[in-house]
């Protein structure tokens, strides 16, 4: 397959779906020399994958996860695995709003994964001492008692996190950090991501489209900071696809509902451990500031997702709603007491 694929930037030529299945079960198996993964790994990081390749490689990467369903069916929040290193990571805050609004949310992380290797998902839930490293069965559980729930990749995906190593040597991102994000270990009907261009959005809609593996009713992305699933303040495009309707793209201007700052206000100097602290103080109501506006907003875009709210501006109102009554700051004690 690097034959095919690297040939040249004009000679290559996409996989069929048999082909990158093929392709993705050889390299779960560990069978590919160094060189040779390495060299596919990068060619096709320079060829662009096709959604039929991502279908393929999801497909095959799925086949061997452990999934365990909650009874809930919750947005599930695919963020990069890799994590951010300037500014906060909001989704957990935003998370358990949306829970104490009534949006069961899952999120689901590895642990410094390449090539960043900086905070995500676990490491800010390490430190608001909830815990992490649980079995699937476990994070199912927590969804179902709590309205959010924690997926560790290591536990639900230890196939693709045996390739850490690899992974790291490469130095740069390969395609496994997009399928990974892609597994939806809870088995929700609703994803919900970030991109940095449209066309990225697209693809992914398509690869879930050609996924024999997943059957979603509705995928929201959206401009996110570095590459996460945080809103970014200002213009923002997001894109909206239904199963039962056609792909949709528009714009918001975050200032008009209440992010009305700029990024670099959302800026932090320890991105786990500040991410919690300012989790703690919105959720307790020590905070009325823009970071209340920014974890309201990103909660209420995970309410509008899982049709838990009409438009945008009904989830932001329950948003508000869950963190000034108090049932916010409910949920987390229940997180971090299970």
């Amino acid at each position: 397959m690097t034959e095919v694929v690297g040939s040249g930037t004009k000679s290559a030529e996409d996989m069929t779906r048999t082909q990158a299945a093929e392709a993705m079960r050889r390299i779960l198996d560990g069978d590919p020399d160094p060189t040779t993964l390495g060299a596919f790994w990068l060619a096709n990081r320079w060829k662009h994958n096709t959604p039929t390749e991502l279908a393929a490689f999801t497909d095959t990467m799925c086949d061997r996860v452990e999934y365990v369903t909650p009874d809930a069916d919750p947005v599930d929040c695919g963020a990069n695995y890799d994590g951010k290193g300037r500014s906060a990571v909001l989704g957990v805050a935003a998370g358990v709003v949306a829970a104490a609004a009534g949006t069961p949310v899952v999120v689901h992380s590895g642990d410094r994964v390449p090539t960043q290797k900086q905070d995500a998902y676990k490491h800010v839930l390490d430190e608001l001492g909830v815990a992490t490293e649980l079995t699937p069965g476990d994070s199912a559980a927590m969804v179902d008692d709590v309205g959010f729930g924690f997926y560790y990749q290591p536990s639900f995906n230890p196939v693709v996190a045996d390739l850490f190593d690899r992974r790291d040597r490469m130095g740069v991102r390969t395609f496994v950090n997009t399928v990974e994000t892609l597994a939806n270990p809870a088995g929700a009907s609703v994803h919900l991501g970030s991109f940095y261009h449209l066309a990225f959005a697209k693809k992914v809609v398509e690869t879930f489209q050609q996924s024999a593996f997943h059957d979603l009713d509705r995928v929201v992305m959206f401009q996110g900071m570095e590459g996460y699933d945080d809103i970014r303040p200002g213009y923002t495009k997001v894109a909206d696809w239904r199963a039962d309707g056609e792909f949709d793209d528009y714009e918001i201007e975050t200032a008009e509902y209440g992010m009305d700052f700029e990024t670099e206000d959302l800026g932090v100097a320890d991105v786990a451990a500040d991410s919690a602290r300012l989790t703690r103080e919105v959720l307790d109501g020590d905070r009325t500031d823009h970071w209340y506006d920014a974890v309201a907003l990103n909660a209420a875009v995970r309410v509008y997702a899982g049709d838990g709210a009409d438009s945008l501006a009904d989830g932001l109102d329950a948003a508000r709603d869950a963190i000034d009554d108090g049932s916010a700051a409910a949920v987390l004690d229940d997180l971090r007491a299970f």
